[in-house]
């Protein structure tokens, strides 16, 4: 399974969103993400990969991650830096 792919089921799990209606450019706000499930996915992702997300939880989920190939760009880039 590659990174995008984990993402997307974590977020569709998250936000009870179909797995199939997510895509890389699927925008966080549009599935209805809020501050607190941006927190939630922040953990999991972070449980799921071992690794650090840096999060400033004052930042809105648009800020923080625009869309879900971003998140997951963002989480290889975690993976491979600690892989390194």
């Amino acid at each position: 399974m590659n990174m995008l792919d984990e993402v997307k089921g974590i977020i569709a799990k998250q936000v009870e969103v179909p797995l199939d209606q997510l895509t890389a450019d699927t925008r966080l706000a549009d599935i209805g993400i809020e501050s607190l499930d941006v927190i939630e996915i922040v953990f999991a992702l972070e449980e799921k990969f071992d690794i650090s997300i840096p999060f400033n939880a004052n930042e809105s989920a648009a800020e923080a991650f625009e869309t879900i190939g971003a998140v997951a760009d963002a989480v290889q880039k975690l993976v491979d830096a600690k892989a390194a």
